[in-house]
């Protein structure tokens, strides 16, 4: 399947952070869904920074299903985790949902991520395909391989090669969980195409007391890393609580990742 597409060609080559090349090693990317001061955002990237983690992940630009929900703090956020990035040496993930935000902030950022809303965006994915900046994109809820494969061809055709796919579970029909983490994404990924695959086991899941097990368990079938939830007061969270997990809890998953 797929052999003459370019996420399938020798054209995909090792994707650089600074220092850090997606795929050699499973990385981990954990922080808050979003946050709401400078206080909060400094106060887990403190805890992060004990546990050695390189990247830290935060939305300031988020889309809601609910119109009155908290979508984070914009400009201002933006200028946060900046601050963030000098003070403590992170590499910055966070969410950009326009061509508007891409070309202001896209510098600065360490990893975009393109959320799952905007998986079908196509004109989004082939603007950001233009830029030399990794891409994060996660899997439309209800997206099927071949589709999200499409999708990063996308940005791919473009010339932008750096491209990691997210799975980030995918809708079922039962509401104990959000959504259902799609663990056979990551051999089908990693046997159908050269790119990086990492898993999101706090949308997937829904629920903090799964995201330890599925972490473990997408480790164990070879991702290339988790994006996680992590707060220092996760019941305090602006934004999905429920799946936010404790320092404590990330420093388990750090350690099963450095066991493996």
């Amino acid at each position: 399947m797929g052999t003459n597409y370019i996420y399938n060609s020798d054209k995909i080559k090792d994707i650089l952070v600074n220092d850090i090349i997606i795929g050699k090693e499973p990385i981990i990317i954990a922080g808050p869904c979003t946050f709401g001061s400078y206080e909060e955002i400094y106060e887990i990237a403190k805890e992060l920074k004990k546990l050695d983690i390189k990247f830290l992940r935060a939305g300031v630009f988020k889309s809601r299903t609910n119109p009155y929900s908290f979508q984070g703090l914009h400009d201002e956020g933006i200028e946060m985790l900046l601050k963030i990035k000098e003070e403590f040496g992170f590499k910055i993930v966070t969410e950009l949902l326009t061509l508007e935000q891409v070309n202001k902030y896209g510098k600065d950022i360490d990893i975009i991520q393109i959320g799952s809303r905007n998986m079908y965006n196509y004109e989004l994915l082939k603007e950001i395909g233009k830029i030399d900046k990794p891409i994060l994109l996660k899997r439309g809820l209800s997206a099927t391989y071949k589709e999200w494969l499409m999708a990063a061809e996308y940005i791919l055709k473009e010339g932008n090669n750096k491209v990691i796919l997210c799975e980030r579970g995918i809708r079922g029909f039962d509401n104990e969980t959000r959504n259902v983490l799609d663990i056979q994404a990551v051999p089908y990924i990693k046997n159908n195409s050269k790119l990086p695959i990492i898993v999101d086991p706090s949308h997937a899941s829904g629920n903090r007391y799964m995201v330890e097990a599925m972490s473990r368990a997408s480790l164990a079938a070879g991702c290339d890393g988790l994006i996680i939830e992590v707060h220092t007061n996760p019941d305090k969270s602006l934004c999905d609580s429920e799946q936010t997990i404790d320092i404590e809890t990330l420093k388990r998953i750090v350690e099963f990742k450095n066991r493996i």
